[in-house]
């Protein structure tokens, strides 16, 4: 489904329909990270145990806080750590790509959505900000995880070649996981070292989740849509309603905003520019 979505709004010659749909969708992105990130802190707040309440505060707000500062400049500073042969570009950036995504997504999707995003918009070229915002939204919105994102920057790569081999490898760490932890599992529950690692990364991933609302505020385009996402964020955290319900009426407010003379970002990138031409 979501490949098929793909294929209608990194067309050529997208309908405007969709574009202007797209751009409010987008603009709720953002509100939605943090969304994702506040329903996560109560739990991994409560495993605090009363004895050490202080102390273990403090750790809580200090791995958060890294986490949040590492998502938020992961984008600029992610060519210190590509390795050399995934930047010459091809199928195995766009699997390195994919790899990444599934392999590092501890906690949710929206922890690797700052380096997805400057994989595909800034290091390859594959879709532009506005786009990349659309396929957050289209991975919100359709079945399945976050991690469905990949799957449209694969496609803006080469197609539903591109598609196919984002989806295989992005979702071939967690079967592996799966299939040789699954006998061990209950040893690793009960290991203190594998508890003390869960206890710092639960928050590190919940400031992660929230840091990655700023690249993705950042990529908006329009004023307007600063003013959409501030609805958006009062809608879901506020109001305390569901996503998909965010995302739609978001696109709603940007057929409005577009019959109403404002700007939109029409312009669009050729697909598989990089992989197939």
């Amino acid at each position: 489904m979501i490949v098929a979505l793909s294929a209608l709004f990194l067309a050529a010659r997208p309908p405007l329909l969709v574009l202007d749909a797209a751009a409010g969708a987008g603009a709720a992105v953002p509100a939605v990270a943090v969304q994702a990130a506040w329903g996560l802190a109560p739990a991994s707040w409560g495993r605090m145990q009363a004895g050490t309440v202080r102390a273990a505060r403090s750790r809580w707000i200090g791995c958060a806080l890294l986490g949040g500062t590492a998502a938020a400049l992961a984008g600029p500073f992610l060519p210190l750590v590509l390795p050399a042969a995934a930047s010459a570009g091809g199928f195995a950036a766009l699997a390195w790509e994919a790899f990444k995504v599934g392999a590092l997504s501890y906690g949710g999707g929206f922890v690797i959505i700052p380096l997805m995003q400057h994989d595909a918009v800034h290091t390859y070229h594959w879709m532009t900000n506005a786009q990349f915002l659309d396929a957050v939204a289209l991975g919100q919105v359709t079945p399945g995880p976050v991690v469905q994102t990949t799957a449209v920057a694969g496609f803006a790569a080469a197609r539903y070649a591109g598609a196919l081999l984002a989806v295989a490898v992005a979702f071939s760490p967690s079967f592996v996981f799966i299939l040789l932890g699954a006998p061990r599992f209950d040893a690793l529950r009960g290991n203190l070292r594998i508890q003390a690692f869960l206890t710092g990364a639960g928050p590190s991933v919940i400031g992660a989740i929230a840091g990655s609302a700023i690249p993705l505020a950042l990529a908006l385009g329009h004023r307007w849509q600063y003013v959409l996402l501030s609805a958006a964020a009062l809608w879901l955290l506020a109001a305390r309603r569901g996503v998909v319900s965010a995302l739609l009426l978001a696109s709603v407010c940007g057929l409005i905003a577009a019959a109403a003379g404002l700007p939109v970002s029409r312009l669009t990138t050729p697909v598989a520019s990089v992989i197939c031409s």
